[in-house]
């Protein structure tokens, strides 16, 4: 792909970019992250390099992923012959981020708005990043740390709490990227919980369950989960007690633990 004046290569529209030039957000972001000198970070989406160089400033090593062929050329031209650089042409929903780093890690991104959410949970398979810090859609960041009773606490919020800790860390003007997007942004930081609420052999069988009380959010609980088993009403409003939850609840007042209690009552024995 030819690239423009100045050696850039164009903006690919399809593939969501926005590239952030704004020095003092870029290193607000290395800031969250707090990588040691002699550790390694993974990079989603490096696009023009610029968050790559302020965290080559501070970390021991940098692997940065970018899918745009052009992209990923002109970074490998840049850091050529820095042993402490590397760069890989892939989509990032492809690697996996443990082997690429090949070691303990954590992990940064200004990632594709279109993608937020596919490349949260692939951040999250294990072995986990010791910390991980994304630059996403400001309604999503919402939605990330949403607390029960609000609209926007989701599948999304109940699935990354179950695992990680998270938290809004700033946020970031459209005018900090060019193009400048049409949506407000924040920086958000995850960090896996020492003791996870589910266990690794749940995640999956959760996220699903998860995903199918949310698909019916609008429903009282003892109306809700006759959806999902086959259960009189009688026999649902019991399962629901003893979970502690009210049966005339409504899902997005739950908090993780409760239907994290439901999941495992309800769920068949493996």
């Amino acid at each position: 792909m030819p690239r423009r004046a100045g050696g850039m290569p164009p903006v690919r529209k399809r593939l969501g970019q926005h590239f952030l030039t704004d020095r003092g957000i870029l290193g607000r972001i290395v800031d969250a992250l707090a990588p040691e000198p002699n550790e390694t970070v993974v990079e989603i989406g490096p696009g023009r390099g610029a968050l790559t160089d302020a965290l080559r400033e501070r970390a021991g090593r940098v692997v940065a992923i970018e899918v745009d062929r052009a992209l990923a050329a002109m970074l490998r031209e840049r850091y050529a012959g820095d042993q402490r650089s590397r760069i890989l042409e892939a989509d990032v929903l492809t690697v996996d981020l443990a082997q690429a780093a090949n070691g303990p890690f954590v992990l940064v991104g200004n990632v594709p708005y279109n993608i937020t959410t596919p490349i949260l949970f692939h951040a999250l398979k294990r072995p986990r990043p010791r910390r991980m810090v994304f630059m996403v859609q400001r309604e999503v960041a919402d939605r990330m740390q949403a607390r029960p009773g609000g609209r926007e606490y989701g599948a999304l919020t109940v699935n990354l709490q179950a695992v990680a800790a998270v938290r809004t860390c700033f946020a970031v003007p459209a005018g900090a990227f060019h193009p400048k997007p049409k949506v407000s942004s924040a920086v958000v930081e995850l960090v896996p919980l020492e003791v996870p609420r589910v266990q690794p052999g749940e995640e999956a069988p959760f996220r699903e369950f998860v995903t199918a009380v949310f698909g019916m959010r609008r429903k009282q609980m003892k109306r809700l989960i006759r959806g999902i088993i086959p259960a009189s009403r009688e026999a649902a409003e019991e399962i629901l007690i003893g979970c502690g939850i009210d049966p005339e609840s409504r899902p997005e007042t739950l908090p993780v633990e409760r239907l994290v209690a439901l999941f495992r009552t309800v769920r068949p024995p493996v």
